[in-house]
């Protein structure tokens, strides 16, 4: 199925001039910013052509070793989209400056931004999403229950930065946490830096509690944003957003329809779809188990989850599962070793979630229309 590698190639010799920045650009540099750019970019507003940050980064990189990622983890195939956008001259002239990451276990922040200075005279700042390290997912667990994450804040200085290093107008945008991180951004901005900002996209990225979304600052970018997210979402559809939302096909099925590479295009667009009954199964289940819990109980619960996973002495959930049987046996010792109450707490977590997951399921099914198909 075509995809946004395809997209490139379609478009290859289509300027911006021709044919104006759309959603599927947007995708493309907000998969790009997953690619290592440390020590090829520098952190301020000194620019590198996309042909210079591609040549230094296979001078860092072997292509085998990129190629052999791609078997565990989607984004690593985030480097490849440098050839084929120097393959045309919709991208060629692409500048890339002010790359910025942090990760950090005792803070839970797992960071990443990179802005795109676009041959059609705007910047486009790309926050990274989670990748595969256990404090990048445990981050995107707190936002459940806070509001204000270390990498949100982070987000937010980032911008205002940025704004001061170009004159440009901006876009903002990010896949998964990194589309939560670039409207949190763009809400913190001050009124003068909203209103440079041309859009805001945010690709299956979670949305937000309530005492962000009442924010005057939210309130004055939301018409500015863009939801895309696949039509079995679950990532892009937990908690709220409020933005004008965009459903697209995808390839994959599930949960791996998160992954923006599988999302289907045309010559000039996504290819459109309806949520599917199964994303809204999920979505459902999802919101109407963690709507019935309280901060302090998902606080409780990420700390004590992640108690275990961290036992491990691992730092991506990829070499956790390359080491199953010791993996298995750390994560048992951790549980055994976590207070009484707190072992509870998180069997009876699971137990609730398969509660909630089938009450929704029957709902379901009796709200459908007769001789309506069941999704499997």
């Amino acid at each position: 199925m075509p995809n946004i590698f395809d997209y490139l190639h379609w478009r290859a010799d289509v300027p911006f001039s021709a044919a104006p920045f759309n959603d599927v650009d947007n995708l493309i540099l907000s998969e790009l910013v997953y690619t290592d750019f440390g020590g090829i970019v520098s952190d301020d507003g000194s620019a590198v052509s996309l042909a210079e940050a591609r040549d230094r980064f296979y001078a860092l990189h072997e292509r085998a070793e990129i190629e052999a990622r791609t078997a565990y983890s989607y984004t690593a195939r985030a480097p490849f989209l440098m050839d084929a956008m120097l393959e045309g001259a919709r991208f060629r002239e692409l500048r890339l400056c002010a790359y910025e990451t942090l990760t950090d276990k005792d803070d839970a922040v797992q960071f990443a931004a990179v802005t795109f200075l676009l041959p059609d005279g705007t910047a486009f700042l790309a926050f990274r999403g989670t990748d595969g390290t256990v404090v990048g997912w445990k981050e995107d667990l707190i936002l459940s229950y806070h509001s204000g994450t270390v990498g949100q804040l982070r987000a937010a200085d980032y911008l205002a930065r940025v704004a001061t290093l170009t004159d440009l107008p901006l876009r903002v945008g990010g896949h998964s946490k990194g589309g939560n991180c670039a409207v949190y951004a763009a809400a913190m901005a001050s009124p003068t830096v909203q209103d440079r900002i041309e859009r805001i996209w945010t690709n299956d990225g979670p949305g937000f509690r309530e005492e962000v979304r009442s924010r005057e600052g939210y309130q004055r970018i939301q018409p500015k944003c863009v939801s895309i997210v696949p039509d079995t979402s679950v990532i892009g559809l937990l908690l709220d957003c409020d933005c004008l939302c965009k459903v697209v096909k995808s390839s994959a099925d599930g949960l791996v329809q998160h992954d923006g590479f599988t999302w289907e295009c045309g010559p000039t667009d996504f290819l459109l779809a309806e949520q599917s009954r199964k994303g809204a199964y999920l979505e459902k289940a999802v919101d109407h188990w963690v709507a019935r819990q309280d901060d302090a109980t998902l606080r409780s619960l990420v700390d004590s989850l992640f108690t275990v996973f961290e036992a491990t002495g691992e730092e991506t959930f990829h070499s956790m599962a390359a080491k199953k049987i010791r993996t298995a046996e750390l994560m048992m010792a951790a549980f055994r070793a976590l207070p009484k109450e707190k072992q509870r707490e998180l069997l009876a977590a699971t137990g609730k979630i398969v509660t909630s997951t089938g009450a929704t399921a029957k709902q379901m099914l009796m709200e459908r229309e007769d001789g309506e198909e069941i999704e499997d």
